[in-house]
């Protein structure tokens, strides 16, 4: 069973289109940039830029066309939720947003824009300004954050030994028939906005100071991530990830959650840990550790395989080196 789902995987639109991200990597390395970017490392899910006593956090997402197209309300609300959770991952605040959005004509952006202010409420940060278009000959839609940390949880940070917990609200459902797992479009604002902010109380209690959110690469793919950018490798347990009966892994595991961490926590702080997530009936589930060769394994019912050669096939080509 398990040879099967890891060549599954390693074929999976979702996590190889994280490669097209090499091509930045490229780009940044072999062009000089001004002394401030050299000192902030990419492949974070912010840019996490020294202020004062803290860190101004910068993001941005942009939608694919196709979905677009297809769901613009939808699109709209993506827009606004990715770029909050990115922020939440670093253990930050969001504080506002901007967009860029293109359109055919004013009507035709209405949907986006129904989606964007839906999100922005329900998640309490406001878009602030931006660029629009209505005279496009396709549509576009791009938005960027502005966040605040005092303490940083970093992709740079994993260390062997660490437990893997993959954090994940399970009180959902797949939106449609996108490997979108949505517990969000119909939950109390206030209940997410309070989950949120676990992620900048654990990382200011000095719980936990390694994450990533898992994004549309699923929890197999931000596990490539997490550990390409840290320098390491990782096994994850199957056997330890609650999951729908009804789901298969190959879907589970490429799925992009409304609210889903990946994080890399020193044993001693495991239980206090899940213990805050718990407390608002988030699972947290401790699903493998992180070992010092950089190889990803999976791991199910006692059989433990090779998934990933992060040294030979760097994925994102971003990495603490």
């Amino acid at each position: 069973m398990l040879a099967p789902l890891i060549e599954h995987l390693q074929q999976s639109l979702n996590i190889l289109q994280k490669q097209d991200i090499q091509a930045a990597a490229h780009a940044l390395r072999s062009r000089a940039t001004p002394a401030l970017a050299q000192e902030i490392p990419n492949g974070d899910d912010c840019a996490a830029i020294p202020d004062g006593d803290g860190y101004l956090l910068l993001a941005a997402e942009g939608m694919s066309p196709t979905f677009l197209q297809r769901d613009p309300w939808f699109a709209g609300w993506c827009a606004v939720m990715v770029n909050v959770s990115d922020v939440a991952a670093m253990g930050g605040w969001p504080m506002a947003l901007v967009d860029a959005i293109w359109s055919e004509s004013a009507d035709a952006s209405q949907a986006v824009w129904a989606g964007m202010t839906a999100a922005a409420q329900t998640y309490g940060v406001p878009i602030v300004g931006g660029h629009s278009n209505c005279s496009s000959p396709y549509p576009a839609l791009a938005a960027a954050i502005l966040g605040r940390a005092e303490t940083l949880i970093t992709s740079f940070a994993a260390k062997p030994g660490d437990v893997l917990l993959v954090v994940m609200d399970l009180r959902g459902q797949f939106y449609q028939d996108y490997p979108f797992w949505n517990a969000a479009t119909e939950t109390e604002p206030a209940r997410l906005r309070g989950d949120l902010a676990l992620l900048p109380q654990i990382a200011q209690a000095g719980l936990c100071c390694a994450g990533k959110d898992i994004s549309m690469g699923g929890i197999a793919g931000t596990l490539l991530m997490l550990m390409e950018t840290s320098g390491v490798g990782a096994v994850l347990e199957l056997d330890a990830l609650p999951k729908p009966e009804w789901v298969p892994w190959e879907k589970w595991l490429t799925c992009f959650p409304s609210f889903g961490y990946l994080l890399a926590v020193s044993p001693n702080h495991v239980a206090a840990v899940s213990d805050v997530f718990q407390a608002r009936e988030i699972s947290c589930a401790q699903a493998g550790r992180v070992l010092e060769d950089p190889q990803v394994y999976l791991q199910m019912a006692g059989d433990r395989q090779p998934f990933w050669n992060l040294k030979d096939h760097p994925l994102t080509g971003f990495s603490h080196s």
